[in-house]
């Protein structure tokens, strides 16, 4: 996956929550092999990145999908809550969006 590339930062926790709420180059970690809402959220990820990024995201997904399920501790706690994935709405063309014919006014006799 030549678009994932493995980097480690170690540095202590700024704040006693799983992360800053102020901190814009704070990371949010998920471990999709661990947690379902994780895989979900790879997915929705996949669905919305470059195209180069989206094969290797989409190889990955497989990848666990094909795997024996490992669960961690939020995993388990998750999996439960998991919804379906919903419906995709389709998108209007861009051409018809906004472009509402206005009904024909009534004559006057």
């Amino acid at each position: 996956m030549a678009s994932l590339t493995r980097r480690y930062i170690v540095m202590s926790l700024a704040t006693e929550a799983s992360f800053d709420h102020h901190d814009p180059d704070g990371a949010f970690v998920l471990k999709p092999w661990k947690d379902p809402a994780a895989l979900r959220a790879l997915r929705a990820y996949r669905d919305n990145c470059f195209p180069e990024l989206r094969r290797d995201i989409d190889t990955w997904i497989r990848a666990i999908e094909v795997g024996p399920p490992v669960r961690g501790d939020i995993g388990r706690r998750n999996e439960r809550h998991v919804q379906a994935p919903s419906t995709p709405r389709r998108a209007t063309p861009p051409a018809r969006r906004g472009t509402r014919t206005k009904p024909a006014k009534k004559r006057r006799r």
